[in-house]
């Protein structure tokens, strides 16, 4: 007989099904939490997400152990940039930006939940009481978080999160009118994170540092307040799921942000500088 292994065994454990399972990780992160200007992170939610009281932008670093099975784990440092928002009232955060290391787990993540991953250069140390956390694409150090480990803080160890992306497929042929589209069905989904912490200490002095990128702006979504850091290791637990379908449209103006496709972006007045 020959082997062939670009088609996979579907007898193999019995079913070929995956869909909805949760994957263990062991994770050491930094979690940041900053208030941006309200106009920019309601500009930045397509529909039918509701921007959250508070401009706030959610920011974390992990080195992460994925376990998917006993004898199989793998490595990767992630980060995660989110928009604090909500969906028929469920709070949580629209991915903005999720660059890591490891190319199957960008494609895996972008492919199954539409999760708008990038592969990138990343870098984690903690040298006494000091840490800090860089993330690198195209020689460009574009985030980077710094401070000291302090003490034990009063945030839960456990909780969950929520958080939102869009699945969608940008059309083969153009539309009519010529403005791109989709094939098939723009899904909401919704990515849910189970954390279980035994340790989270606070990060004193904590700086966020964004550097301009054409291909990662984030930049543009200024620091104006840092609400808080933390340096949480323990365990977490993910998995996810479709919510509904939405119109492309609401989609099409944002999908540049999975791609290093440099816009000139939209202006929007802030009340903070005196626009109307």
């Amino acid at each position: 007989m020959a082997r062939l292994r670009y088609v996979k065994d579907s007898s193999a454990n019995g079913s070929t099904k995956d869909g909805g399972s949760k994957i263990r990780h062991s994770v050491q992160s930094i979690r940041a939490l900053y208030e941006t200007e309200p106009e920019i992170a309601k500009a930045l939610l397509p529909r039918p997400l509701e921007p959250a009281a508070s401009p706030e932008i959610f920011v974390q670093f992990a080195n992460v152990a994925m376990h998917f099975s006993e004898d199989r784990t793998m490595e990767i440092g992630a980060a995660t940039v989110g928009v604090g928002c909500s969906y028929e009232g469920q709070p949580g955060y629209y991915v903005l930006a999720m660059p890591m290391e490891g190319e199957f787990v960008v494609i895996g993540g972008r492919e199954k939940y539409g999760e708008p991953k990038k592969l990138a250069e990343m870098a984690f140390s903690i040298d006494g009481d000091h840490v800090n956390a860089k993330v690198t694409r195209h020689g460009v150090t574009f985030l980077e978080l710094d401070g000291t480990i302090g003490e034990a803080a009063d945030s839960p160890k456990q909780f969950t999160e929520h958080f939102y992306c869009y699945k969608a497929l940008p059309a083969a042929v153009p539309d009519a009118n010529d403005n791109g589209g989709f094939d098939g069905d723009v899904l909401l989904t919704m990515l849910t994170w189970e954390r279980d912490y035994n340790s989270v200490r606070r990060i004193e002095d904590g700086q966020i540092i964004l550097r301009e990128s054409p291909r990662d702006p984030l930049i543009d979504v200024p620091v104006k307040r840092l609400i808080r850091m933390e340096l949480a290791e323990g365990a977490s637990r993910t998995s996810g799921e479709v919510l509904r379908s939405v119109p492309g449209e609401w989609l099409q103006p944002f999908l540049v942000q999975r791609y290093d496709d440099p816009q000139e972006g939209i202006e929007i007045p802030l009340a903070s500088e005196g626009q109307p």
